[in-house]
């Protein structure tokens, strides 16, 4: 009988490219062992059943605008106020913009926000973290009441985001920042800078502990793993962006020399270095530890709630004194700028190993060394020229890297 045209081809032909077909797109890349202390210190889960991958959308990019904004706020923050009282006020107020941050992202991986409601909503959130960031300079001067009344607002909207909606088991976070933290930021706010310290420092505690508190009820909720990380990279992309900025604004107030590109070099050389800390191997190891677990928000809670809070919080101090290296490079960095630089990068590389010991009960050594030798930069900075402290930063962050790239198993390398 003939073989009609239409025909495949051989039977075993076929066969073949039906293989070839069906083994696309390939397979998870190996797990990572990051950072390593050692090649076999890290058992890893077997992984969870994994099912549609949930995107990031282009609402969510627009909505992280607005963000962008607060970080620089803060890092203004802290650049006009370095003494120990400013910086905890600076992280005071950073909090619950970095919560609604978090809810926003939160009830976005939950729940479907790519409908009109959904956008409006987010739309909503948006615009009072645009007024927070606006007012979060002066938080403790004229813009107060605009601070809290707007974060309270922020906090009843992600409340009504999620009303009538399934996986509900955020109503319980987002309550307490309705009922209680929101009331506590308003009565703050009409108090004198002494007393609004404390009752915000109460507030932001209180809203830091809701997640460990309600543990139980979101450990039902059913968390994205892609997404999720995802989106807690992309915001510490916007907080790399500020040192970027800080950078490039201190060099653009005088005419570049060579001084003065050395400076810049080696200030860009730190912000490439925080970010090959991150993406090299960290964020894929924090995908794959969510993946894994049973209980997602055993990990979410300490490693992105967290722990994402410290890394922010390290790269914005770094962001608050780069400037300055940039601005003098031949002048010695003051203690206070010096103790933000070097000091900023050792709560980001200690971040690390508070993450990584809850994702695989394993310390992160060379990182731990790493932050150490940070702070014994500390005092040598304002003996030295700007240049040559930013340069030893670059350099401690180059090695660190390299020590890593040496140490992880090469099979990462070539999956990912």
């Amino acid at each position: 009988m003939p073989i009609s045209r239409s025909s495949s081809g051989p039977p075993s032909r076929a066969r073949r490219r039906t293989k070839a077909y069906v083994c696309w797109p390939p397979g998870p890349p190996t797990p990572p062992t990051w950072p390593p202390a050692t090649r076999r210190d890290v058992t890893l889960p077997v992984t969870a059943e994994v099912g549609p991958v949930k995107r990031v959308t282009w609402l969510e990019l627009f909505f992280d605008l607005v963000f962008v904004f607060a970080v620089t706020s803060a890092s203004e923050l802290v650049h006009h106020d370095h003494s120990w009282l400013g910086v905890c006020r600076a992280l005071i107020v950073f909090i619950p913009v970095f919560w609604v941050w978090v809810g926003g992202t939160m009830h976005a991986n939950l729940h479907e926000i790519d409908t009109v409601r959904g956008r409006l909503g987010m739309f909503g959130v948006a615009f009072c973290g645009l007024i927070l960031a606006l007012s979060l300079p002066g938080a403790f001067e004229g813009t107060a009441l605009w601070f809290g009344g707007t974060y309270w607002v922020a906090r009843f909207g992600l409340l009504l985001a999620i009303q009538g909606l399934p996986h509900r088991a955020a109503f319980t976070t987002f309550t307490v920042g309705a009922f209680l933290t929101g009331p506590l930021f308003v009565a703050g706010a009409l108090l004198p800078p002494a007393g609004r310290t404390a009752v915000w420092a109460v507030a932001a505690l209180t809203d830091l502990s809701v997640p460990f508190l309600a543990r139980k009820r979101l450990s039902s909720a059913p968390f994205d793993a892609s997404h999720v990380a995802e989106r807690f990279g992309l915001f510490v992309i916007i907080a790399l962006g500020e040192t970027v900025v800080a950078t490039g604004a201190a060099a653009a107030e005088h005419q570049l020399d060579a001084l003065g590109l050395a400076a810049l070099a080696a200030a860009f050389a730190v912000c490439c270095g925080l970010w090959w800390v991150y993406f090299a191997f960290s964020a894929t190891a924090i995908h794959h530890a969510i993946e894994s677990s049973t209980v997602r928000i055993e990990i979410i809670r300490p490693v992105l709630s967290y722990g994402h809070l410290m890394l922010i919080a390290g790269i914005i101090g770094v962001a608050a004194a780069i400037g300055a290296a940039v601005r003098d490079p031949a002048e010695p960095l003051h203690l206070d700028a010096a103790t933000l630089l070097f000091a900023g990068t050792c709560i980001y590389l200690g971040a690390f190993a508070f993450t990584r010991w809850h994702m695989f009960h394993t310390l992160a050594t060379p990182r731990l060394v790493a932050a150490a030798a940070c702070l014994s930069l500390i005092a040598v900075a304002p003996t030295i020229p700007a240049l040559a402290s930013v340069t030893l930063l670059a350099a401690l962050l180059i090695v660190l890297n390299v020590v890593e790239h040496r140490v992880v198993p090469q099979t990462l390398h070539r999956t990912t």
